[in-house]
Order: C-alpha cells, then sequence, then structure tokens
C-alpha cells in the first residue's frame, strides 16, 4: 500500500519585509485563500524562524492560527557552509539533512514553505527542498502571491515575453562591469529584457556600475519598494540616468532591468 503523504505549500510572503512603519493589514496584500492556508499549517520549513513567526502574527491577525505559535513547528533551511559551494546532492536535494526537513509531510502533515519576500522557491534557496519533494513523492502546491521580479518586469515597460532572471552580479568590480556588458550583449543579440536583484544596502553600487558600463541608449529600470507606499520605477536610457542621477534608498529592496536598443 502506497504511504499517504502531506503536501508541502509553497505560501507566498510580502515584499515589505516588515518595513513600512506599521506594517499593513496582510489581507490587503495577500489573496485569502493564500493566508487561509498559511493559518491552518502547524509545520514549516523557512530561510529565517524569526522572520517567520513575525509573519504568522500577521496571519493571525487576519485568520487565527489552528495552534498557538509556540507550538508551531518551524524549521530553517541548511545554510551551506562559507566559502564551500553547493554540491551536486545539495542541489538535488538529496542530502539526508535536506529530506529530514520534510519529516513532517513523509509523515502525513501538510507543511509550508516560506521565503523571506515574494514567492518560495523562486529566486530562494527553499527550491532545493521543492526538488526533495517531488523526489519524494509529496505533492507540492504553490500558492498565488507576488513577485518582485514579475510585477518590476510589468511595470518597466521592457519586453515581457522574452526576459531571463540572472539574480546577483559580481561584488568584485572588473567581474561585476564584465557581466553587466555581457548581459547588455546577451539583451541586444536575442532582443531579451535581463532581470537583476541586490542587497539593498548594495543598491547605489550596483546603479552606479550599471550606468557607467552600459552604452547610453540601452534602456535601464529600477523599480523599489515594490508594494510599499514607497513603491517607485524609473524606466529610462542610460543617457537620461547619467544627465538626472538618483540616489537609491539602502533599505528597500530593488529589482534591476535592462534592455539594449
Amino acid at each position: 500500500m502506497t504511504a499517504v503523504t502531506g503536501s508541502l505549500y509553497l505560501v507566498p510572503n510580502t515584499l515589505d519585509f516588515g518595513i513600512a512603519g506599521s506594517a499593513p493589514n496582510l489581507g490587503e496584500l495577500l489573496p485569502m485563500a493564500a493566508i487561509r492556508v498559511a493559518a491552518r499549517l502547524e509545520h514549516w520549513v523557512c530561510e529565517n524562524a524569526k522572520t517567520t513567526r513575525a509573519f504568522l502574527k500577521r496571519v493571525d491577525a487576519v485568520v487565527p492560527l489552528s495552534r498557538p505559535l509556540q507550538a508551531i513547528s518551524i524549521v530553517e533551511l541548511a545554510r551551506p557552509q562559507k566559502g564551500r559551494p553547493a554540491s551536486a546532492r545539495e542541489h538535488a536535494g538529496r542530502e539526508p539533512r535536506t529530506l529530514a526537513l520534510l519529516d513532517a509531510a513523509r509523515a502525513g502533515s501538510d507543511m509550508g514553505l516560506l521565503s523571506e519576500a515574494g514567492l518560495a522557491g523562486l529566486a530562494d534557496p527553499g527550491a532545493t527542498i521543492v526538488e526533495a519533494a517531488h523526489a519524494a513523492g509529496i505533492r507540492v502546491v504553490a500558492l498565488p502571491g507576488a513577485s518582485s521580479i514579475a510585477l518590476a518586469l510589468a511595470a518597466s515597460g521592457l519586453n515581457g515575453q522574452s526576459f531571463a532572471f540572472v539574480g546577483y552580479l559580481p561584488i568584485e568590480a572588473d567581474a561585476r562591469g564584465a557581466r553587466i556588458r555581457e548581459l547588455e550583449s546577451l539583451s541586444r543579440r536575442d532582443g531579451q529584457t535581463q532581470v537583476m536583484i541586490e542587497t539593498p544596502y548594495r543598491n547605489q553600487a550596483l546603479l552606479a556600475a550599471l550606468v557607467a558600463q552600459l552604452q547610453p541608449g540601452t534602456v535601464l529600470s529600477v523599480s523599489a519598494g515594490l508594494t510599499t507606499a514607497a513603491e517607485s520605477t524609473r524606466s529610462e536610457p542610460v543617457s537620461a540616468w547619467r544627465s538626472r542621477p538618483l540616489r537609491l534608498p539602502a533599505d528597500l529592496p530593488a529589482v534591476f532591468s535592462i534592455q539594449a536598443r
């Protein structure tokens, strides 16, 4: 007889990181169906237990949790050792420590996977858990919510029919400059929008590198603070960014998109 497993729900988080002085009611930011699922789940896998508890408190203010917060199981994703690349087994979610995070689902309980912001598994280390769930025969359910990548692309006016999310760029200046020129070349060749992100306190450094390295006619779009009261999107040729510089906030997440023209 086939063992009955629980489901792994990919629960969307907000994009505000709790940074808006008084965080909006969760019901204004997430679909009610997703909030109801989050309220009933008793087992969670996440990047950070502290921020997950903060998220569940916001859930509880809209739909009461099925159990007291202190009785809910919250386990964190394993962090790779500093300076050591993830192994092929880790990428495939086959490490014993990765599989152990799914014990509750393998025993028949539903579980939630939560990212620090946006959609779990998208630009998020939780993808290894999702892959492990598929390998273990656990049903995976992605719940709808906001993605900063999709929102920024939609607001940019750049090509939404063909785009690539390339994640973080190198920090070292020469390597970063080379990567920017490579992405611009790809965009020009394929007519494809290239989308990237950066840690908020390095927003200005990435913006400066993009403005310095890109050709004047390439369009650069920057979306910051998406879904917050401070939300903004600016899309202009690099020549306009050079003539009218912008100082980006160091405490708001930003998404950067480019398209060579």
